[in-house]
């Protein structure tokens, strides 16, 4: 049942826990992947494949764990995905072997294909259309947040072993997964789940595909894609880049990681809702993708720790927005079908994140700064096209 956010706080902040949970497991590792990929000899272009894996075993499991969210509920699906995930990270940490490390990064992305669509789907079942923009500034606040504390706790505990992190993130991790156990409850009746998979008995992921290219939709997840693979590609390089050019330490990337984070959860949970409704999410958007790529571009042109604080600072803010404008304008379309919606919207991620890490670390190898020029290359195309997004398709969908 819709209530409003204020009478849903508990369930909120689990919900938005979970999400903290996955991205805390990647700020944690932030700082110290130049110090892993030292210590085992790997090149930037395996470790640009490690992060892909992660995003190609989610693109696979995506369609279907959209399925079994609106077949067997959101609570199942989470609360599974928080314990493989829980795994993953253990693995990853225990790991001594590439062989055992893309298994790890394989486990975690079918972790993060229950997890990621499983909460937007929840969140979008109880909230208002009107509270919707502003519960998913919160989710982006979350992801956000697990950057800022992440990389802080990551850097630290470090000091005990750089695989140290890892086994931090897989005990929080389970921890979480038995919080929502217990305190979650299924948004949906089994009768409304029943609705929703008659409706999907005849859908395959084919034709779930097929529907994602419809005019309401399409022009949406090619964001979403651009999104994922400008942020994939930027942050999968930036501490190799930080170590390389600049010589930065552990220490000093998770300082700036950690501030320039703090400034995009400031903007996002007291400007985002304001902004939206004076911009609306399509000069939003517009915004945030020449944010993007001026300050991608800017990014091999600088030098010293402020400037790489400054710029690092408003190319994440340009990311942390332009995420929950995309996901609030999707979740409003979906009407019933937040699961379809949310497994959409994490295959085109995946599908982002598999080819922006993947072209980063070779990029890498051959030249430390065409990752970014490239990721500003494709926000560009991103950009034009926002000019084929009419502005009556958004009212139009919202309408409905």
């Amino acid at each position: 049942m819709k209530k409003p956010l204020k009478e849903q706080k508990t369930v909120l902040l689990i919900l938005l826990s979970n999400i903290f949970i996955v991205f805390l497991g990647v700020g944690l590792i932030v700082p110290v992947m130049p110090s892993f990929m030292n210590s085992m000899q790997l090149s930037g272009q395996t470790m640009g494949y490690l992060f892909a894996a992660f995003s190609f075993a989610q693109l696979l499991m995506s369609p279907l764990a959209g399925r079994w969210i609106d077949t067997f509920g959101r609570k199942k699906m989470i609360v599974i995905g928080l314990f493989l995930f829980s795994i993953s990270e253990v693995i990853f940490g225990l790991g001594t072997d590439i062989s055992v490390l893309f298994l790890s990064r394989i486990l975690g992305g079918i972790a993060g294909a229950f997890i990621m669509p499983g909460v937007t789907a929840y969140i979008a079942d109880i909230t208002t259309v009107e509270d919707r923009p502003k519960a998913m500034g919160y989710i982006s606040a979350a992801i956000s947040l697990g950057f800022i504390i992440g990389p802080g706790i990551g850097g630290f505990i470090a000091e005990l072993g750089i695989r140290a992190p890892f086994y931090f993130a897989g005990g929080f991790a389970l921890l979480t997964c038995i919080s929502s156990l217990f305190i979650l409850k299924e948004p949906l009746s089994k009768q409304e789940l029943l609705e929703i998979t008659k409706l999907k008995k005849d859908v395959s992921f084919l034709s779930d595909l097929k529907r994602s290219v419809q005019p309401i939709y399409i022009i949406a997840f090619i964001l979403v894609f651009v999104l994922a693979f400008g942020l994939s590609a930027y942050e999968t390089v930036f501490s190799l880049y930080s170590d390389a050019k600049f010589g930065f330490t552990p220490r000093d990337i998770a300082i700036v990681i950690t501030i320039s984070s703090i400034f995009g959860v400031v903007v996002q949970v007291f400007m985002f809702g304001k902004m939206v409704d004076k911009l609306g999410e399509k000069k939003l958007i517009q915004l945030c993708l020449i944010a993007g790529v001026v300050f991608a571009v800017l990014s091999t042109m600088i030098s010293g720790f402020i400037a790489v604080l400054v710029v690092t600072s408003f190319i994440f803010l340009a990311f942390d927005l332009l995420r929950p404008a995309l996901t609030s304008y999707l979740s409003k379309t979906a009407e019933k079908e937040q699961g379809f919606i949310a497994g959409m919207n994490s295959t085109y991620t995946s599908l982002g994140t598999i080819v922006g890490p993947a072209l980063g670390g070779i990029l890498f190898d051959v030249d430390i700064n065409y990752p970014y020029l490239f990721a500003a290359v494709i926000m560009f195309i991103g950009l034009i096209i926002t000019v084929l997004w009419k502005e009556n398709q958004l009212s139009n969908s919202l309408a409905k």
